[in-house]
């Protein structure tokens, strides 16, 4: 039942062998077998011992009556006493036949003397040794018992001397079991035993072999599946049956499939994002490089606007290397955070950006479990996309606030607002939209960052249009109260620099 090949193993491929189901069923089969086998031989042992019981307690049975028989003293036949121990022995094995495979002879003054009726299957009192062993038991006149081989295999037997008042006669009776002719029934017995067991065995193996295809059946579908996943086709999913271990097999699978397609999609837009972005500045950089000509001043127009598009490339690139971080599990740093104070140093550090009306609004008094930075990083977005929207009349507010178990963060301009058609892909990557005093500046990323934080927080980022008109840009997360003593603080080294990659309006 074991499938192996001798196909050579290629580089990455191990070696195949033995098949997982030939292994389970060629394991289980060996432990029934040894099973099997042990109670064979348990059942041959007890069924030998047990047959030995019964060798002894008929030999102590024959003891008993022919002591009962002696003791009396008379010969059933005639109803007077025996005259002496050879007719007494004569008179007992004519009284008393043997039952089955056992024999009984007298033994008088060193010799065999009168056998039972009914024929041997071997005839012990032929044999000049065992004659001689039972003579000199008969000398000593204490009864003994032990085991003697013959033609007839081994024998049990029992020597019970004999000794009567005025004889002189050295006699016993011989009582002799032919312990191997018995065993032929505790042989048949464990024969059966040993052919139903190899029946069992051979039936065992086929269920086994079929619930093993059954039970592997998942893992088969594992393995076919995975060798048909490639880089453009992740969308195969195994169907989960049942709550064993295979089903959660099965599930891990299909998250671990999840994580894959959602990383290659991550590496894709990547990838297309960053060709569709660093396409322009490109053109720009080589158009402005082939045109170029010995003036020192057109030269020195030309290489500050080749530096700027070069920072331009620069800010996209880190901008979408945040978008690629942001799918992955280690993109947040959870940490104790105020936010009261996160509002109030985002105001602090927005200030240098433009002359603007800055001003905390309201704000939470409560410790959240939140990574400081990255939300630092969102808000500093969103005031960077406030200052791009506003002029130096304009108010720029940022606060906090806990409402239904969820925490908002926001930063409110009144700038011109957000049309209702843009509101609803304001959060896309490469959207540019609005109106203001560069609502096209950047590359759109901006807005695409602040969601994708928002969401590795487990919440979302909405902007709405306050009744005093402008725009309110919510990043709404999840309330994950600290600790009271944190076991870890995370180390700030500094604060982030906001990202000028914005969405503008």
């Amino acid at each position: 039942m074991t499938q192996t090949t001798t196909e050579p193993a290629g580089p990455g491929r191990p070696r195949r062998g033995p098949t997982a189901r030939a292994r389970i069923v060629g394991w289980m089969l060996l432990l029934v077998a040894l099973a099997l086998g042990a109670a064979v031989s348990l059942t041959w042992t007890v069924q030998s011992a047990r047959l030995d019981e019964r060798i002894n307690g008929e030999l102590s049975h024959e003891a008993a009556k022919f002591r009962e028989f002696a003791r009396a003293g008379v010969d059933p036949a005639t109803g007077r006493p025996a005259p002496d121990a050879r007719a007494l022995l004569t008179a007992y094995l004519g009284h008393s036949l043997p039952d089955g495979p056992e024999t009984f002879f007298s033994v008088v003054d060193g010799r065999a003397d009168r056998r039972s009726p009914y024929p041997p299957p071997a005839r012990l009192d032929h044999d000049a040794a065992f004659v001689a062993r039972a003579a000199r038991i008969a000398a000593a006149g204490r009864p003994a018992s032990g085991w003697a081989d013959g033609p007839a295999g081994r024998v049990r037997y029992a020597v019970l001397p004999v000794r009567m008042a005025g004889d002189r006669d050295r006699a016993a009776l011989v009582v002799a079991e032919f312990r191997d002719l018995q065993r032929d029934e505790v042989e048949e017995t464990t024969r059966v035993l040993g052919f139903t067991a190899f029946g069992a065995l051979a039936v065992a193996g086929l269920a086994g072999w079929l619930v093993a295809g059954r039970v592997l059946a998942p893992i088969r579908l594992v393995r076919q599946t995975a060798e048909r996943i490639g880089a453009s086709d992740l969308t195969r999913r195994l169907e989960v049956r049942g709550g064993d271990d295979v089903a959660a097999l099965a599930a891990t699978f299909n998250t671990m499939l999840d994580r894959l397609e959602s990383a290659f999609a991550t590496q894709r837009r990547f990838v297309d994002d960053a060709g569709h972005e660093l396409r322009t500045p490109l053109t720009v950089i080589r158009g402005h490089l082939e045109l170029m000509g010995d003036d020192p001043a057109e030269r020195a127009e030309t290489r500050e606007l080749l530096i700027d598009e070069l920072d331009r490339m620069n800010r996209i690139v880190d901008d979408l290397l945040v978008l690629a971080k942001a799918e992955r599990p280690d993109f947040l740093a959870p940490g104790e955070t105020d936010l009261a104070d996160l509002a109030v140093e985002t105001v602090a550090k927005a200030r240098g950006m433009a002359p603007r009306r800055w001003r905390v609004g309201e704000v939470a008094e409560v410790r959240v479990l939140a990574d400081r930075q990255r939300l630092t990083q969102a808000l500093m977005q969103l005031a960077a996309n406030a200052v791009r929207h506003t002029g130096e009349d304009d108010t720029v507010e940022v606060g906090s606030a806990v409402r239904g178990g969820m925490v908002e963060l926001w930063v409110r301009d009144t700038g011109p607002g957000v049309a209702d058609e843009d509101a609803s892909r304001i959060f896309d990557r490469f959207v540019r939209a609005g109106a203001g005093p560069r609502p096209t500046d950047g590359a759109g990323l901006g807005l695409a960052i602040v969601g994708s934080i928002a969401r590795a927080h487990g919440g979302l980022a909405r902007v709405e249009s306050p009744a005093g008109g402008g725009a309110r840009f919510v990043l709404e997360l999840p309330l994950r109260p600290a600790p009271a003593e944190p076991s870890i603080v995370p180390a700030l080294d500094g604060e982030p620099e906001p990202s000028h990659g914005e969405a503008g309006r």
